[in-house]
């Protein structure tokens, strides 16, 4: 069972620029590529044949060992992941960089959730909405890269249309728990506060701890500078 992650390398200016401001780019892509790491580590330890990074971009130290990259492609993003679930050898799940929350018994989960037998005219799926009404996971037991074509993305309704599209192509969807994806920096302080044991939540408050409109952002007392001696406070 493959399982494929849709990445963009973490560069400053490239990524997570919704979070800009409060975050300056260096800090937006510190915190990306803690994201990406957390959803490696999970991908890594959930028990897949095949673990595959579809990436924009280049691969760096950021990369485990055993990881497979492919490229994701160029154009729309329907197209990406059509042109990245095209290299998925059989059953597969894709997550995003955007979940540093899940666990690896959380993907083993959405992954064992595949593992049904079945005919291609009834084959499962798993849908995992997300709280901004895209999705977080999409997995398959009979891949169908064209699935994703033509799906409008980044939009309130694209979690509902992508489930419709399954259900219209005849799989069985089972649905997973919603979850939060991290787009802006309150998505930011929600995830780290209920993922605390991740790096991206370590990589968070370092962040804040560093930048006060970040830690202001969280509504967390920002240091005020000591008065010199002999000034009014």
């Amino acid at each position: 069972m493959d399982l494929l992650v849709l990445a963009k390398e973490p560069v400053p200016g490239r990524v997570k620029t919704r979070l800009c401001p409060p975050c300056t780019p260096a800090e937006a892509a510190a915190l990306a590529a803690a994201a990406l790491a957390d959803t490696l580590a999970a991908a890594c330890g959930a028990g897949a044949d095949r673990v595959m990074v579809a990436l924009d971009g280049h691969p760096g130290e950021w990369l485990p060992p055993g990881v497979v990259v492919v490229d994701q492609g160029e154009g729309p993003l329907d197209r990406r992941l059509a042109r990245a679930w095209s290299h998925a050898r059989g059953p597969a799940l894709q997550v995003g960089m955007d979940t540093p929350q899940l666990t690896a018994t959380d993907v083993a989960s959405a992954l064992a959730a595949l593992d049904t037998p079945g005919g291609r005219a009834d084959a499962p799926a798993v849908f995992g909405p997300a709280v901004d009404g895209r999705w977080w996971t999409v997995g398959m037991r009979h891949p169908g890269p064209g699935l994703f074509l033509g799906i409008p993305t980044s939009r309130p309704d694209t979690g509902a249309r992508q489930r419709a599209r399954l259900v219209a192509a005849g799989r069985r969807v089972v649905d997973l728990e919603r979850r939060r994806d991290v787009d802006t920096i309150a998505d930011a302080h929600a995830v780290a506060a209920a993922a605390p044991q991740t790096g991206f939540a370590r990589a968070l408050a370092e962040v804040a701890n560093a930048n006060p409109a970040v830690a202001a952002s969280a509504g967390r007392p920002t240091a005020r500078p000591v008065a010199a001696a002999g000034s009014r406070a």
